[in-house]
């Protein structure tokens, strides 16, 4: 008799804000890990271009008056880590549990689903691996200018990141395929100065930058999903949010909002704070790693 091949759920999700798109990866994990949904991978993008800072990140590190005139939202993660402009990429989000065969423990987790991110980069024509260990700067406002052993690197420097959350045995992983980045306008919401402007332009590559060619988003969705089924022995079905996900994210998304591209630091305090308490209250205990 043929083993049963494990059925995930795939969403390919359209384009959202950043304060819905991390509401949606909180819903979905929630739901998981009621088991009222499969393991999940979703594949989405961000319109407009948004921030999102790490769990615990200070809201400080973003230049609201550089994102106003840039029309960029900035919104919080449900993981941790630092901050990430998301623009020209195709971002990813994994849910699964212990249940659905994820091991157990960060490292572990982060080298199983890094060989999934591996391939799809090689079917991109990017020669990737999981970073060796820690470098770079990690009081950076920026991601991308640190390197941890949950990232992706081509030739010494970094392609990407991930970063994980844990709600009891069920894990969040998302992270981004980035297509092309603005350096320029990455330094400018992150208030880096000029010495890291430079490094992020030293330390980071593109896919583009990578392979010499830019592939459609839709080529690297269906390099993602294939790569996750290959590598991890599972089909995936095609599927949507439920009507409880949609409602618990609708009311997530309140939360995850940080401001918008024409609200300043200054008058967002009191908001940032109430929602920090909405959702430290809603999400309860979870083991938060990057």
């Amino acid at each position: 008799m043929s083993p049963v091949v494990p059925v995930w759920r795939l969403i390919a999700d359209d384009a959202g804000s950043g304060a819905r798109n991390m509401a949606v990866d909180r819903a979905i994990q929630t739901a998981c890990r009621d088991r009222l949904v499969p393991a999940t991978l979703r594949l989405y993008s961000f319109r407009p271009p948004a921030v999102s800072l790490g769990r615990f990140q200070p809201i400080e590190d973003v230049d609201a008056d550089a994102c106003g005139r840039l029309g960029i939202d900035v919104c919080r993660r449900p993981t941790g880590g630092r901050g990430v402009l998301h623009d020209d990429e195709v971002t990813y989000s994994v849910v699964a549990s212990t249940r659905d065969g994820l091991p157990r423990g960060v490292a572990a987790s982060y080298r199983y689903l890094g060989g999934a991110l591996t391939r799809a980069y090689e079917t991109l024509s990017v020669s990737a691996r999981l970073a060796g260990g820690r470098r770079g700067d990690p009081t950076s406002a920026s991601c991308y200018l640190q390197a941890t052993k949950a990232d992706l690197v081509a030739g010494g420097v970094k392609l990407s990141g991930s970063a994980q959350v844990w709600d009891g045995d069920v894990c969040l992983q998302h992270g981004s395929f980035v297509l092309e980045r603005d350096v320029e306008v990455e330094a400018a919401v992150l208030r880096l100065d000029g010495v890291a402007t430079d490094a992020l332009a030293a330390t980071t590559r593109t896919i583009v930058q990578a392979s010499g060619r830019r592939p459609a988003p839709a080529e690297v969705m269906d390099a993602v999903q294939k790569a996750f089924a290959d590598v991890l022995g599972v089909q995936f079905g095609p599927g949507e949010l439920t009507d409880a996900e949609r409602r618990l994210a609708d009311e997530v998304e309140r939360d995850a909002a940080i401001f918008d591209a024409h609200a300043g630091v200054e008058s967002q305090r009191e908001v940032e704070a109430d929602a920090q308490s909405r959702l430290s209250d809603r999400i309860g205990h979870v083991r938060d790693v990057r």
